[in-house]
């Protein structure tokens, strides 16, 4: 996600370098043509004003895409500001109820039970992580526009970096094969609360109760993320929105160079630069939407997920009393993932 108030010019150039070389290029063949054809006798140009109600409904249309992909970003990021919140919550029921109520038992016991349970929950995020950002079928498309939109590893193959350190060896190569890994390891997390129930040693029922409460909270929120990485904005506004906007970018010039031609024949190369700068407007309406509509891929724009995950992980293992902790994620021009 680009944090800085304002973004630099290169990279809003390196957006858009090669949609202003083609918008370049095309209005500067329709004004050669008309030069030519002129010349022969022949007037190549629309009117302006068809044009410009086509504008008009072009942006309405490309107002109502953009407003819906922005609400499912917004969405993703009050997801993830649910999964801290409900995080920091087990962390401190972890602490509290795993205690022992009464029973000898050494500290250094209860410890482990309660790094235990707050690392396996560190696993839990950062396994989430990593699923919401496999690419899905519907995402595909950014395939061809990686060096362009994408921004860092695509974090595929990072569960030995990223969750193996917070489960035991055994655990790892039993959740590695699962096709949802964290929601087994939300129900491996219900497997231990049970049993140290049931031992009656460090966790009696109600705290049991209240932290498989959390559990619950956590797995509705996976299971919101999973709606949305899931569910492909609809194709329908999708896919016309940059349909009508490149029918829109290539009559533009047409229009604009019987507008121009009024003002005199100095005038006509006028069209080139007024066209490339509407046409780059309109493109970067659409992009922008377009950028918005999956929120997990690890795009320029999209949830700073692998922050979010180091900031519950500072937070949790600070809980635990550790010193050694790792550093905040920062951004990288700007952006931080």
């Amino acid at each position: 996600m680009f944090i800085h108030r304002n973004i630099p010019l290169s990279i809003i150039f390196r957006f858009a370098w090669k949609n202003l070389l083609i918008f370049i290029s095309w209005s500067t063949f329709w004004v050669l043509c008309h030069q030519f054809f002129y010349n022969c006798g022949i007037k190549i140009a629309i009117p302006f004003a068809p044009l410009s109600l086509t504008g008009i409904a072009v942006a309405f249309y490309l107002g109502f895409k953009n407003n819906q992909s922005y609400d499912r970003f917004w969405e993703a990021r009050t997801v993830w500001g649910g999964i801290v919140n409900a995080s920091r919550t087990w962390g401190n029921q972890v602490l509290t109820f795993v205690s022992g109520y009464g029973q000898d038992l050494d500290k250094n016991e209860i410890y482990l039970i309660q790094k235990d349970l707050i690392y396996r929950h560190l696993a839990f995020v950062n396994a989430l992580r990593l699923n919401l950002r496999k690419p899905s079928t519907f995402s595909i498309h950014h395939k061809g526009a990686v060096k362009s939109y994408h921004y860092g590893s695509t974090e595929m193959t990072n569960w030995q970096e990223e969750v193996k350190p917070f489960l035991s060896e055994a655990e790892f190569d039993e959740m590695i094969h699962f096709q949802n890994a964290p929601a087994q390891i939300l129900r491996r997390q219900g497997d231990v609360l049970k049993k140290l129930y049931e031992e009656k040693k460090v966790l009696e029922h109600f705290p049991q109760i209240e932290l498989m409460n959390t559990i619950r909270d956590l797995y509705n929120e996976q299971g919101r993320c999973e709606r949305i990485k899931n569910t492909p904005f609809p194709r329908q506004y999708a896919y016309f929105s940059k349909i009508f906007v490149w029918i829109f970018v290539l009559l533009l010039p047409l229009a604009l160079t019987n507008e121009f031609e009024k003002l005199g024949d100095a005038y006509i190369w006028l069209v080139v630069p007024f066209s490339t700068l509407i046409s780059w407007i309109f493109l970067t309406i659409e992009v922008v939407g377009d950028n918005s509509e999956d929120p997990f891929e690890n795009f320029i724009n999209d949830v700073p997920m692998t922050a979010l995950c180091r900031n519950i992980e500072i937070d949790l293992r600070e809980m635990l009393g550790e010193t050694e902790i790792p550093k905040r994620i920062m951004p990288v021009d700007g952006v931080l993932l």
